[in-house]
Parts: C-alpha cells; structure tokens; sequence
C-alpha cells in the first residue's frame, strides 16, 4: 500500500444502488488521490447477524472478499476467549457490527487514500509517529465552517 487505508461504512435503511458511488471512486482514483481497494454489501438481521449481500448488476461479484478476510482475521485472529485482566493498550477496538444497526444494510469500503503516502512517507523519515486521528463530525464540520467564515471577515486570510 502507498497510503493509509480507511475502513468507511456507508449505511442504508433500504439500499438503493445507483452506481454514483462508484463511479466518483472511479474519477477519484483516475486523480490519483483515493484508490477503492474492496467494497463489501452487508446487512445486519434482527438477531445481530451479519449476512454479506449480493453485488448489484455492473459491480464485480467478486468484490467483498478483502473486506471479508481482513475483518475476520482481525476480529478472530488471535482473540483468547479468556478476558483479560487489564485492558490491552493500543488503538481504540473498532466492530463492524457496532457499526450497523440491527435491520439495517451497509456498504463497507476499503479506501486506501493515494494522496497522503508521501505524507505519510514524510512523517515516518522526520522519525514521527501516528498519535491519534478521527473524522470531524457533521456538527463539527459546520462550526469549524462557521469559524472560519468569522476568521476571514475579521480580515485574517490564513485559513480558507
């Protein structure tokens, strides 16, 4: 991988499949700054189950099998049925399935992000790790918006 991947799951309550998604993550990679690396179509039934759905017509079938084989080794690869008695340090424990709702479908992208490589390249020759990261949340996003909005009619031009 040249970038970072992300894990992004888009969920639907009735999924409606256009080909829209696609055909952006199409121009995207074209532009050479995200590449869709797998995409899995899954739905999550009344008893917590998980169920991997079928492609729609013009989407490869054989999409979802990364997706599948990575989550699973991760969710399953090595995990001892004996809880442990403090918690491991490390990164926060992510589930597919906490990211579903019960009677609910979902799309799960694997996303590796093309742009940030040399980034990231960049970080790791300057001897420097990865700390922390998140996603602003659409809240977030308007006040940070708003903010800058205030930022720029007080004259300041920095950041736009």
């Amino acid at each position: 991988m040249k970038g970072p991947v992300q894990v992004l799951v888009v969920g639907f309550d009735h999924p409606a499949f256009s080909g829209e998604v696609l055909a952006e993550f199409t121009r995207l990679r074209d532009a050479g700054i995200v590449r869709l690396v797998d995409l899995l179509l899954v739905s999550r039934a009344a008893d917590g189950s998980l169920e991997t759905l079928t492609a729609p017509d013009g989407v490869d079938a054989g999409l979802g099998g990364l997706a599948v084989a990575l989550l699973a080794q991760r969710d399953g690869g090595g995990a001892s049925a004996e809880p442990e008695a403090e918690p491991a340090a490390g990164p926060e424990v992510w589930s597919l399935a906490d990211a579903i709702p019960v009677g609910t479908a979902a799309a799960v992208a694997l996303i590796e992000h093309l742009w940030a490589g040399p980034l990231t390249a960049a970080i790791r020759r300057a001897g420097s790790t990865r700390s922390a990261e998140t996603w602003l949340a659409p809240d977030d996003l308007a006040l940070l918006d708003a903010l800058i909005e205030q930022h720029a009619m007080s004259g300041h031009e920095r950041w736009s």
